[in-house]
């Protein structure tokens, strides 16, 4: 290793590398384009894994959606077009019946689907507002961030079907003083009175949930709109080991068994997978990690043939000197060394290069994508990730350099020296 601190090797090292600058600096961009590429790409991926992971934060990976149509196919006595109803029973029974299910929440709504918002108002304000009937299992779901001092809706309120609401932060903002407390505080919801227990941070997510939305029990919402056992749609989520395309698959088949609908009608019963669309965008987002990760091997390869190329001119136009070192007394182990350890400088100062100008431009995405509305965050690439690059790049930069190290290695001194 003393050959490493040697200021005659670096000394001719940096005289070589000066003798062929043009040459020199368009094979080392080959390589720090390489590494570029795979930093870019390989950040750009992770932004939006991450983007789609901070999205996913607020519910459940593996869950999905699933509410009640209009049958296309005539079945057991029962005509085409037979409207659906999902009841509560139903949750009960794909609870037993499909032992991946996790959690299974029944969920009503006023203010989506077609029905009307619900007016709520306080003293002598009022607003329309989306306002939804829950069970506390909607938490295990797609979890809620209440305020301190607040809390979601539990199993008492359902028991007792308490007129008890959990408000959004517009709501609060709308029907509240800015210096008042609104836990504990009573809102009229459609002329009832609710007492506040918590509010809830907006976080945007596909269960639902917009910052002016306001929560009850599931059993009070069903006395003060008259639902009986109707249920506007279930939220469901399936254990992470579990496939999710086929627990929608046994769910919906169950529906249909418990409804009497025809096995192939598959318009009666409408979901959505949000389980099946995650693992597609992991999916997409790994397969761009790995098409980056061989495009950019694939250009340090040929940035590294191109040093090495580049070595092997310089080994024949450097005949002369070689054989004379050689007369000197210089091993072969010496000028072996000297040749590698000059591909290895090229390749590492290439792939540094390489790499800070993808974190920049990586920073630069990351300034520009900050405010737009779209899951992309932070993209970046693990430092294990780029330190296995250069551990690469080095091996690589070895291998190559053996070639013309072994090309100098093989010149005899008197041959060298007849060279004009």
């Amino acid at each position: 290793m003393r050959f490493l601190f040697d200021r005659n090797t670096w000394q001719e090292i940096f005289g070589s590398i000066s003798k062929n600058k043009t040459r020199t600096v368009i094979t080392v961009i080959g390589v720090l384009w390489g590494i570029f590429i795979y930093i870019a790409l390989s950040g750009a991926a992770k932004g939006m894994d991450n983007g789609f992971e901070s999205m996913f934060e607020t519910i459940a990976k593996n869950s999905m959606f699933v509410w009640a149509q209009s049958t296309s196919m005539p079945y057991e006595g029962f005509k085409t077009g037979r409207q659906m109803q999902l009841k509560l029973g139903d949750a009960t029974m794909i609870e037993n019946r499909i032992p991946q299910v996790e959690f299974i929440a029944p969920r009503n709504v006023m203010g989506f689907f077609g029905s009307p918002p619900a007016t709520i108002g306080r003293k002598n304000k009022t607003g329309s507002y989306t306002l939804y009937g829950d069970f506390p299992e909607f938490t295990k779901i797609a979890p809620k961030k209440i305020y301190d001092g607040g809390r979601f809706i539990n199993d008492e309120d359902i028991e007792q079907a308490r007129k008890v609401a959990v408000i959004g932060e517009r709501t609060q903002t709308e029907l509240f003083e800015s210096d008042e407390d609104p836990i504990g505080g009573y809102i009229k919801v459609d002329g009832v009175f609710f007492q506040v227990i918590g509010v809830h941070k907006f976080e945007q997510s596909g269960g639902f949930g917009g910052d002016g939305d306001i929560f009850i029990p599931f059993s009070t919402f069903k006395k003060l709109y008259n639902t009986g056992d109707n249920v506007g749609w279930f939220s469901i989520a399936a254990y992470d080991d579990a496939d999710v395309v086929a627990v929608e698959r046994n769910i919906k088949n169950l529906l249909k068994n418990i409804h009497s609908v025809h096995p192939d009608d598959d318009r009666a019963f409408g979901s959505f997978n949000l389980g099946e669309q995650f693992n597609k965008i992991v999916g997409f987002a790994d397969g761009i990690t790995f098409l980056s990760l061989v495009v950019g091997i694939a250009t340090i390869l040929a940035g590294v043939i191109g040093i090495g190329n580049i070595l092997l001119i310089s080994v024949k136009e450097r005949t002369k000197e070689l054989g004379v070192r050689r007369a000197l007394g210089a091993t072969p182990a010496e000028v072996r060394n000297q040749i590698i350890l000059e591909s290895v400088f090229l390749t590492v100062i290439a792939g540094i290069m390489g790499i800070i100008i993808g974190a920049a431009t990586l920073s630069m995405i990351n300034s520009f994508t900050e405010d737009i509305d779209f899951p992309y965050t932070n993209p970046t690439v693990p430092i294990p990730y780029v330190l296995g690059a250069l551990v690469i790049m080095v091996v690589l930069g070895t291998l190559i350099g053996l070639i013309p190290a072994q090309r100098a290695v093989s010149i005899k001194p008197i041959d060298a020296l007849r060279e004009e």
